[in-house]
């Protein structure tokens, strides 16, 4: 059943037109600033293909003076790694990465991309567990981020890790305490 919602809804991100897109983005990121601009510390995903798009949401961050990491792959698992804008090299799965040292500490918010949200605030993504695992027993602001069709219902497993919040451009979402 997961698999088949991983397929329906990559082939939904890939047929939505460009002008929803834009519109959706651009909301996104109007949601984002609106709801997250008190926070300081962000590790944030890059978006690729079809997702929704973070770089302005990461531009923006930065130019606000605010701490941002990205994700980058170390065997099973991904590490945040402080970025301050500039050159990405092509890391796993051929996603831009930043290059550096791990960050050790913990960001306040944490936005992860995903396939599908149920309405519970579970995530999934696209099988690897590379988020699951990252975010077991942190104390970050989880966020999930995404287009609102990406809304699904689907079971739930033990090892799944929910988020705090949706945000797609209808809004955000709550499914857990801040």
């Amino acid at each position: 059943m997961k698999s088949d919602i991983r397929y329906k809804m990559k082939i939904k991100r890939k047929y939505l037109g460009e002008i929803l897109r834009l519109e959706a983005d651009r909301a996104i990121f109007e949601a984002f600033f609106g709801a997250f601009s008190k926070y300081d510390s962000f590790f944030i995903y890059r978006s690729f293909s079809t997702e929704a798009r973070t770089d302005l949401i990461i531009n923006g961050l930065l130019e606000a003076g605010k701490r941002v990491y990205l994700p980058r792959v170390e065997g099973e698992n991904i590490v945040a790694v402080p970025y301050f804008g500039g050159a990405l090299r092509e890391g796993a799965f051929g996603i831009p990465e930043p290059a550096g040292q791990a960050f050790t500490g913990e960001a306040e918010v944490t936005v992860v991309p995903l396939l599908a949200v149920n309405p519970r605030g579970f995530r999934l993504g696209y099988g690897g567990g590379f988020y699951d695992r990252y975010l077991d027993g942190r104390r970050t602001l989880k966020v999930g981020m995404g287009y609102g069709f990406q809304m699904e219902e689907f079971e739930e497993e033990a090892h799944d890790v929910p988020l705090n919040k949706y945000l797609c451009e209808r809004g955000i979402y709550n499914f857990g305490a801040e």
